[in-house]
């Protein structure tokens, strides 16, 4: 027993990169395991924001980490693991739609922890608690549903990237890794949704006015 527990110690200890270069060169079961354990609530809400489908979502989660076995021979060392399970998981995700005939959606039911100023999380806030601004008459869920269908209407290229930055607050490198892009292009693309989300409210607004 003392022996067990000092395994599962030292596997709660590992860094990510440690278990998935260790699976890969030695295929230990526990590794996967515990790659599996650290990700599974976290990509599971992204899928199901991302698919609007929790079934469909499990599929994905599934299938994410059998591709994960599958391509464990091309990991590198070093390489940081969440933007490489993001970018199987997005793949995988897209994928599924496809065969569906379905694009991504987006619940607005859960939000990523806060960054700072130079954060992507910031660019949504900037639109929605404007207090002068275009959605200022909107309430509660009316605003959130407004946002909602807004986001609904952006291109999947915008829409992805602030699903990534906004709900599952990744870095800017951590997002250009998964779309395998420029720091500057997902700046970008998150500036031109902002901008984007604001011409729509403002249109709003005036169709209202009329």
């Amino acid at each position: 027993m003392m022996k067990a527990l000092g395994v599962v110690e030292e596997t709660d200890q590992t860094t990510d990169e440690v278990l998935l270069s260790r699976y890969r060169d030695e295929g230990r079961t526990a590794d996967f395991d515990a790659l599996v354990h650290r990700y599974e609530r976290e990509l599971y809400r992204y899928l199901v924001r991302y698919t609007g489908d929790a079934a469909l979502a499990e599929d994905v989660f599934q299938n994410t980490f059998l591709q994960v076995h599958l391509k464990r021979g091309l990991y590198e060392d070093g390489r940081p693991v969440r933007p490489w399970l993001y970018s199987i998981a997005t793949h995988q995700a897209v994928d599924a739609l496809r065969k569906s005939g379905r694009h991504p959606t987006i619940s607005l039911d859960h939000r990523g922890g806060s960054g700072g100023d130079s954060e992507p999380s910031a660019l949504i806030d900037l639109l929605v608690g404007d207090a002068e601004g275009p959605l200022a008459e909107l309430q509660g869920e009316e605003r959130k549903e407004w946002v909602r269908s807004a986001v609904e209407k952006l291109p999947d290229a915008l829409k992805q990237t602030l699903i990534l930055a906004y709900f599952q607050d990744l870095k800017y490198r951590e997002i250009a890794d998964i779309q395998k892009i420029p720091v500057g292009t997902v700046k970008s693309r998150l500036h031109a949704a902002l901008a984007k989300l604001q011409e729509m409210a403002k249109s709003a607004q005036h169709d209202g006015s009329e």
